[in-house]
């Protein structure tokens, strides 16, 4: 009894560890600012994180105290959440196996294009309503601002290594031939036809090309980047987590078909 109970709680033990790094993606991707003002996994990943845990917990009181409905019911709704999980790690892989990028024109930097990236993950940001909301989020950071704290030099912010978003939401497109003054302030371009970004740029600090396809491009190549390196992790995650569930499967039914077996009578000589 004393093993069974060993066993049980240690895979329930380990069932719980595996939900902490799922909450704590969640809780980074809420703390990252592109995330936070797009709001599309994080959430999903607190929630399935935090579920796992609770369940976690029942099957160790249903394991330990061999209550049979409430194990029974530990596998099936675990293995609901094993099943939604995957599903995710799927669709992340998925939605971030696009947008590249290419080199911007004279520059040691990239550029996207917003088509360039999964059609799913552009109706989550482009739609009207939506990107009104997130850009006004965007806005309300300091990510443009800092950059004129920061570089002075012309080559020295040519030379920095800014994130995507930076690249295309504070400055113009590279190919629109604006003349730098400093981070956040451009005059006199030279192809005002080369895009439509080249005239949606704006040196009104509270514009800037949040406007343009580019400051959209260059979130979504934020959102992929971060989405690939916690993909590694969730995958591993659910590789372990589901090695786990099957070790448990495994000696709940050994034990099922072992522990009930009704003991031998044997008939006494008369």
């Amino acid at each position: 009894m004393a093993a069974n109970n060993t066993i049980v709680g240690t895979i329930n033990f380990i069932t719980l560890l595996l939900s902490i790094p799922i909450i704590g993606a969640g809780i980074w991707l809420a703390n990252e600012p592109d995330n936070a003002c797009v709001k599309i996994l994080q959430w999903p990943l607190i929630i399935l994180g935090a579920s796992i845990s609770v369940v976690a917990l029942l099957g160790f009181v249903g394991g330990c105290w061999r209550i049979t409905w409430l194990l029974i019911s530990y596998f099936v709704v675990m293995f609901i959440l094993i099943a939604a999980f995957a599903c995710l790690v799927v669709l992340v892989f998925l939605v971030t196996n696009k947008g590249s990028g290419h080199p911007a024109p004279g520059r040691t930097y990239t550029e996207h294009d917003l088509h360039d990236f999964s059609g799913w993950l552009r109706g989550k940001i482009t739609a009207p309503q939506k990107w009104d909301r997130v850009r006004s989020c965007l806005n309300s950071t300091e990510m443009c601002s800092e950059l004129n704290q920061r570089y002075r030099i012309a080559q020295d912010f040519f030379n920095a290594r800014l994130t995507s978003i930076q690249y295309g939401c504070c400055m113009p497109p590279a190919e629109c031939g604006y003349s730098y003054i400093n981070p956040t302030y451009w005059l006199n371009p030279n192809n005002t036809a080369a895009s439509m970004d080249c005239l949606q740029w704006s040196n009104e600090q509270m514009q800037l090309c949040f406007h343009c396809d580019s400051c959209k491009a260059g979130l979504l190549a934020n959102l992929t980047q971060e989405w690939r390196s916690l993909d590694i992790i969730l995958f591993i995650t659910l590789g372990v987590l589901i090695c786990v569930y099957l070790v448990g499967f495994g000696f709940a039914l050994r034990k099922s078909r072992t522990g009930h077996t009704p003991p031998t009578r044997h008939k006494q000589d008369t």
